[in-house]
């Protein structure tokens, strides 16, 4: 790993946007997952589509993608960006309990889009969370990480990480 610097501090060491005005417009993209653990009759509910708001896995693949859209409005110091496309996947995981959210943004710009990804996967587990609370108000939402980026001055990147 090279030399490690936060990049959002100032020389003063304040809080401060990156300025990416000199950096050169390329293809970025990144891909984020969590999980959201839960008891397995809610699961089965969700499976389903028997919970009382509604299709749970629908309307929180819309939910992550609508979250991924508003990530500057929501994390201070991110750059808006105009995203080429966002992907939200929910795959059932009876081994949890539970369901893996994975999420991958595009973009073509100057900074990269590991925070919509983030945002993405976040938004889709609280969806979640949400939607399914009147029966498993001890769901847990766990394992938010980044899984992998492309693109940019630093490259591409992939965890090594194995997570269940």
């Amino acid at each position: 790993m090279s030399e490690a610097r936060l990049t959002h501090l100032d020389a003063e060491g304040a809080a401060a946007m990156v300025d990416v005005g000199d950096k050169a417009v390329t293809r970025r993209s990144a891909t984020a997952e969590g999980l959201v653990i839960m008891a397995p009759e809610t699961l089965a509910l969700i499976q389903a589509g028997q919970v009382k708001k509604g299709d749970v896995l629908s309307i929180a693949r819309i939910a992550g993608i609508m979250g991924a859209k508003r990530t500057a409005d929501l994390i201070p110091l991110c750059h808006p960006l105009s995203l080429n496309k966002v992907d939200v996947r929910i795959a059932i995981e009876p081994a949890l309990p539970g369901l893996r959210v994975a999420a991958t943004a595009s973009v073509t710009a100057k900074t990269g889009v590991e925070m919509e990804a983030l945002t993405a996967v976040s938004v889709a587990c609280l969806t979640i969370y949400d939607m399914a609370k009147a029966v498993d108000r001890g769901m847990e939402i766990t394992g938010l990480r980044l899984v992998e980026k492309s693109g940019g001055a630093s490259g591409d990147w992939r965890t090594d990480a194995r997570r269940p």
